[in-house]
C-alpha cells in the first residue's frame, strides 16, 4: 500500500507544475485528505486474532462451568448390598490373575461418576483397565451406604467418585478423597495417567 501511495503521490505532484497557484493550493489540500484517509484506515485495521492460546484448565472449566462432556446417565453401580460379595470375587479374580484392584465409590446420581465411567470405557482406558485391574464399583447411596467398605479401604466420601487401589492381597496401594470428583472439567487423559501409574 505504501509503494502505491507513493506513486500516485509523485504523479499528482508531477501535474502539479501546471497549475495555477490556486489550482495548486486545492491540489495539496486533497492530497493531505487522502493521505490522511489512508493512515486513518491502516490504524483502524482489526486486530489479528492470537489462535495459539493454550487450552482451558480444568479449574478455569470449573470456573467458567464448562463441562468437558455431558454424558447420558447410566447404570453403573450395582446394589447397595451386592458390595461385599462383588469385593470377595474381585480379590479372588486379582489373586489368580495377578492383578491389582480398583475400588470405585460412587452413585448414579453422580454426574463425575457418570464421565469417569465413560472415560474407563475409552481407547486407550479401556484396555489398560482389562489388562491390569479387576475394577468393582461400590454404591455408596447418597453417601451414606457401605460407609464401613470406604472406610476400610481410607477412602472419605464427601467427594466422589472416589477411588482406591489395591493388590491382589488387598492391600491399600493408594486411596483418594477428591482426585477425581471433578471429572466433568477434567480430560480422559486424567484417567490415562491414573492407570498406568497404579497398573504396577
Amino acid at each position: 500500500m505504501g509503494a502505491c501511495w507513493g506513486g500516485i503521490r509523485w504523479r499528482i505532484m508531477k501535474r502539479m507544475r501546471n497549475f495555477s497557484n490556486w489550482n495548486r493550493l486545492l491540489a495539496v489540500v486533497l492530497l493531505g485528505s487522502v493521505a490522511g484517509v489512508v493512515a486513518c484506515r491502516k490504524a483502524a485495521a482489526p486486530a489479528v486474532e492470537d489462535t495459539s492460546a493454550k487450552p482451558m484448565t480444568a479449574e478455569q472449566r470449573k470456573a467458567a462451568h464448562i463441562p468437558v462432556i455431558r454424558p447420558q446417565p447410566r447404570n453403573i453401580y450395582p446394589s447397595i448390598n451386592d458390595a461385599p460379595g462383588d469385593l470377595k470375587a474381585a480379590l479372588k479374580e486379582a489373586k489368580a490373575d495377578h492383578k491389582r484392584i480398583i475400588l470405585d465409590f460412587g452413585g448414579d446420581w453422580c454426574g463425575d461418576c457418570q464421565v469417569l465411567d465413560v472415560y474407563f470405557r475409552q481407547s486407550p482406558n479401556d484396555d489398560l483397565l482389562d489388562k491390569n485391574f479387576v475394577k468393582v464399583n461400590i454404591n455408596i447411596g447418597h453417601e451414606d451406604a457401605n460407609t464401613d467398605i470406604a472406610h476400610k479401604y481410607g477412602v472419605p466420601l464427601h467427594g466422589v467418585p472416589a477411588l482406591a487401589v489395591l493388590d491382589a492381597n488387598g492391600k491399600v496401594l493408594f486411596s483418594q478423597d477428591t482426585q477425581f470428583s471433578d471429572m466433568r472439567y477434567m480430560e480422559a487423559q486424567s484417567v490415562t495417567d491414573f492407570l498406568n501409574k497404579w497398573k504396577g
